[in-house]
């Protein structure tokens, strides 16, 4: 699509070279000074007021147009994964060992910098936008430590968006959903305390490994029969430690299990909570065993706010067309921090889509590229949110 009003070719090219670029530069959570530098820099080419080290390696940029009192928020993640990149044949792969961009983060990073050069130049909205660039997002809490550094207090915003590159969605589709879109990510041990004897002689110690079994075989019954039906909820078992292959003959004297858990509502969530508790808990007492049990609560569900979603609905099917903008879509069992920018105010965080997954290489697959055909539409509708939602 050619519009004397968008990107120019050429500048359509450089955010791709830049979108590689920072593919073939991964950095980790709170690691992003490369990362930030570069929108630093890009921002203020665009005479914006930039805010750096918010977070650590946040970066915001701000953008006042006309005399609208509205604010609202657009996030981005800059972050890398810790995983080694195996397409031995692509030309801007990792330089770096064991750091990958496997979950699109380069591209959202280059799809909202390109929305700020064409807002800045259009400025067809009236009120404030702030460009949110936001590190660590894959599980080192980014998002709580840009809200923790003022950002709320520094920014006041109506209204907060996010985006996410979606594999398998066709390029130049957006959903924008109403309700859950990813689930909590929390995280949950609990060690079993017993008395190790000899293994041939278990009648004389207290074992611990009987319990952990019961406890793991139990768990599962958690989402099966404690929780509704209707509500979708996940309770994994992911690590265990316990005993040594070089002393199989000794019973240990403690079992350790952690895992995960996920839900997408708040009543779930603080049902699985106690679940695990009461289940651990109640077969330590039977087996004469002590138990201890902590749980962590990591993301909270991402739930789209109803106003907001209609207005990234409606932003979506003015910039790609009706028949792009998608209005049911699955959630995602994953989980995202944007979740702690929007639950303090009303957001949506929509899908685009990113093509096929080549080779099945989705989210944190170790051959996983986001596809640069998706950087205009993600563009476009970004533009045209803000031009709508500050309409004025």
């Amino acid at each position: 699509m050619t519009d004397e009003n968008f990107l120019t070719p050429e500048e359509i090219d450089e955010l791709v070279a830049l979108r590689r670029d920072l593919h073939a530069h991964p950095e980790l959570g709170f690691e992003e000074e490369r990362t930030s530098a570069i929108v630093r820099d890009f921002l203020k080419a665009e005479g914006m007021e930039v805010h750096c080290g918010m977070g650590r390696t946040g970066v915001v940029g701000t953008l006042r147009i006309g005399e609208g009192n509205a604010a609202i928020a657009l996030r981005a993640d800059m972050d890398a994964l810790a995983m080694p990149e195996t397409a031995l044949d692509r030309s801007y792969r990792s330089k770096f060992d064991g750091k990958m961009h496997a979950c699109g983060h380069d591209g959202h990073t280059v799809m909202l910098l390109g929305a700020a050069r064409l807002l800045a130049r259009r400025r067809r909205f009236s009120g404030t936008v702030h460009f949110i660039f936001q590190p660590a997002e894959e599980g080192r809490g980014g998002a709580q430590a840009m809200v923790d550094d003022g950002f709320f207090e520094r920014f006041p915003v109506d209204r907060v968006y996010g985006l996410h590159n979606m594999p398998g969605l066709e390029i130049g589709k957006i959903a924008a959903v109403e309700g859950p879109q990813l689930a909590s990510s929390d995280r949950w041990e609990v060690v079993f305390r017993g008395v190790g004897t000899h293994g041939a002689k278990p009648h004389l110690g207290l074992d611990p490994t009987v319990a952990a079994g019961q406890f793991l075989g139990t768990i599962q019954t958690i989402v099966s029969r404690k929780t509704d039906p209707i509500e979708a909820a996940v309770v994994s078992a992911c690590a265990i430690a316990a005993g040594d292959f070089e002393a199989l003959n000794v019973i240990p004297n403690e079992v350790r299990i952690g895992g995960t858990s996920r839900a997408y509502s708040h009543a779930v969530r603080d049902q699985i909570e106690e679940e695990i508790g009461k289940i651990a808990r109640g077969i330590a007492a039977a087996s004469g065993i002590g138990c201890d049990y902590e749980y962590r609560r990591g993301m909270p569900a991402v739930i789209n706010e109803q106003d907001a979603s209609a207005r990234a609905l409606a932003a979506a099917r003015a910039a790609l067309g009706e028949e792009n903008a998608l209005a049911s879509f699955p959630p995602s069992t994953a989980g995202d921090d944007f979740a702690i920018f929007s639950t303090r105010v009303p957001g949506a965080y929509v899908w685009l889509g990113n093509g096929p997954a080549e080779d099945g290489a989705l989210h944190h697959n170790t051959r996983y590229d986001f596809n640069d055909a998706a950087i205009v539409p993600g563009i476009r509708y970004w533009t045209t949110l803000v031009e709508q939602d500050l309409a004025g």
